[in-house]
């Protein structure tokens, strides 16, 4: 039995109510106890995983091995192993693996235990990238609708959380950025580029906000609101997974899930998403629904500062890299003082979000989605959107300059 005939065994069966049953039926049958464990304990487990044992030459073990930014793959044994205090999840060396061994973690079958034995509410956190991963005829009505279905108390779209996160950048901006020799790095939304500057540019850290992402920032929004609520974030991105394992964000997250794990969940469970009736609320803005896209991060900073301090003197100039080594060439020109901006955007995918390794649909068409949705928005910038005062307010935040200050919600030690 391959690891993706187990997975696939076991989540029917999940989802159907008799997993009990038919796990006991596959330890009376043929399987691989390290598949097992993967599926049932991937906390305990790298967010990359093997599969099965590497047939490759030496030569060619050498080349994967290297292919990893991060030096998180190493040779043991005549095989590919990964150690999870380096791997970061970027999915550079899945994409890599001609012998097709190495796989994502896969968080959902503890997920769905949560969902059906938690005592509180299970929410589930959408990335601003879902936007028609599921087809055109899926609004976001309509998958609200169907993960309320399954068993979920509600989905809360991450984008309004990226509102959030686009004030406090704007603010540190205009807070710090006072000559032309200043300058502010972002994107705090994409764990492989935060990762990338700690591990590999730690000298560049004091340019970076000291904020958690629009994830993190939601699940423990929902936490404060919600105690001991369970939370689920969706998205197109493996790098997820292993930031929510991170010792001082881990409080946040409960289980990260890709599109296509949940959309194995919607197959088995009979549900068509397209027949789902509207459970529809418009609450992010323009800015945190462009978050998904290359350059969204900037654009939607630019905006708001704009609009926080229209007559400041320096305005915000950016540049921005999409894919890991555009992200170093970036990073290596800022330190050559050869930036040419103020405002530094990184996204470990080619495309933003929406080119994530996990996504369900071509990344032009996701970031066309990202900007059709984003001019849907009725307001502009956060600061204009009232879900977000009204939030802030409910958090403890009573001026959007609080958000300036120390928050065991929106900031983190880097």
């Amino acid at each position: 039995m391959t690891f993706e005939e187990l997975y696939n065994r076991l989540l029917k069966s999940s989802v159907s109510g008799n997993f009990e049953e038919e796990l006991d039926l596959v330890k009376q049958q043929g399987y691989d106890p390290h598949h097992l464990s993967c599926l049932l304990g991937p906390e305990k487990h790298p967010v990359v995983i093997r599969t099965d044992a590497c047939t490759c030459e030496k030569t060619k073990l050498e080349q994967c091995r290297a292919r990893c930014y991060f030096d998180a793959l190493f040779i043991e044994d005549g095989a590919i192993a990964i150690d999870p205090k380096l791997c970061v999840g970027c999915g550079e060396c899945i994409r890599g693996c001609d012998a097709k061994k190495l796989t994502e973690s896969r968080d959902i079958l503890p997920a769905l235990n949560a969902l059906r034995n938690a005592d509180a509410p299970v929410y589930a956190m959408i990335a601003p990238a879902f936007i028609n991963q599921y087809s055109e005829a899926v609004t976001p009505g309509k998958l609200r609708a169907a993960f309320k279905k399954i068993g979920f108390a509600g989905m809360v779209e991450v984008a309004l959380f990226a509102d959030i996160l686009t004030l406090k950048e704007a603010l540190e901006f205009d807070k710090n950025i006072q000559t032309e020799k200043d300058y502010q790095l972002t994107s705090c939304c994409c764990p492989m580029w935060i990762a990338m500057i700690k591990k590999v540019y730690a000298q560049l850290i004091p340019h970076v906000p000291a904020a958690v992402s629009p994830m993190v920032a939601c699940g423990r929004s929902i936490k404060k609101i919600h105690p001991n609520a369970v939370t689920v974030f969706i998205g197109p991105c493996v790098a997820k997974k292993a930031e929510a394992r991170e010792a001082d964000i881990a409080d946040s997250t409960d289980f990260v899930l890709t599109f296509q794990e949940i959309q194995d969940v919607f197959d088995y469970a009979g549900i068509n998403l397209a027949e789902m009736e509207e459970d529809d609320r418009d609450h992010s803005s323009r800015a945190g629904r462009i978050y998904a896209g290359t350059g969204g991060v900037s654009e939607a900073v630019r905006a708001t500062v704009a609009r926080i301090h229209p007559g400041k003197p320096i305005t915000v100039k950016t540049r921005h890299a999409d894919g890991v080594p555009a992200c170093k060439q970036m990073l290596n020109d800022i330190l050559e003082g050869k930036g040419d901006a103020n405002f530094f955007e990184g996204m470990g995918c080619v495309g933003g979000c929406v080119g994530g390794p996990k996504a369900l649909i071509p990344r032009d068409e996701g970031r066309k989605n990202v900007v059709r949705y984003g001019a849907e928005a009725s307001y502009d910038t956060p600061i204009d959107n009232p879900y977000v005062i009204a939030l802030l307010h409910q958090l403890g935040l009573d001026t959007i300059e609080s958000l300036l200050e120390k928050s065991d919600i929106f900031v983190r030690k880097l």
